[in-house]
């Protein structure tokens, strides 16, 4: 039953990206923009800053909501002593406002920063957010899933195809995993790699 409903949902995110024009996502060797957006805790974090130190592991989600989501900030949570141990820091960013970003961290006891994107300007600079269409808006609603309540009004009902940048020092991406199909996520061993 759980694979049926899994298969129903990405089916409706196809059909949800198709309909509202496709992102394609930055790729290799494009430079990453910067941005600086508040964490969990309320802190500013910079890109600029972050890449200072070392390389920045960038990670798009969708929500709280999504099972896939929040196993997959779990396994990354789980592995993060070997991310800071190559130098590295990972980022996470999310539509959902900071009490739904509260959830996610109930959920995956996460540390690293998971950041608010408010007005999507991060998600839009990396082209990663769509529109979700109406049809799927109201079928979601009807699982107990709200994008504008999650989201609040500014990002609406927009969510970001799943993404893994890996930024190094120059600023520039030496890594991206992009996949429509959310179920989909890069192996923690496969960033590391990266790095």
């Amino acid at each position: 039953m759980k694979q049926l409903f899994a298969s129903v949902l990405v089916l409706l995110f196809a059909v949800s990206l198709h309909a509202q024009g496709e992102p394609k996502g930055l790729e290799v060797n494009d430079k990453a923009p910067v941005f600086i957006a508040k964490d969990q805790e309320g802190k500013s974090v910079s890109l600029s800053e972050q890449l200072k130190k070392g390389p920045v592991v960038l990670v798009f989600y969708r929500g709280q909501w999504c099972p896939y989501c929040n196993r997959y900030l779990k396994s990354l949570e789980d592995s993060l002593s070997l991310v800071t141990q190559k130098g590295a820091t990972l980022i996470a960013v999310s539509p959902e406002k900071p009490e739904s970003i509260a959830q996610t961290i109930e959920k995956t006891k996460a540390t690293y920063p998971i950041l608010f994107d408010e007005g999507l300007q991060i998600m839009k600079s990396y082209d990663v957010t769509f529109a979700v269409d109406e049809k799927t808006i109201e079928r979601y609603k009807g699982y107990g899933i709200d994008f504008i309540k999650t989201n609040g009004e500014t990002n609406g009902a927009r969510l970001p195809v799943p993404a893994v940048y890996v930024i190094n020092k120059e600023g520039m991406i030496i890594y991206r995993h992009f996949d429509k199909n959310y179920t989909r996520r890069p192996p923690v061993a496969e960033i590391l790699r990266q790095l």
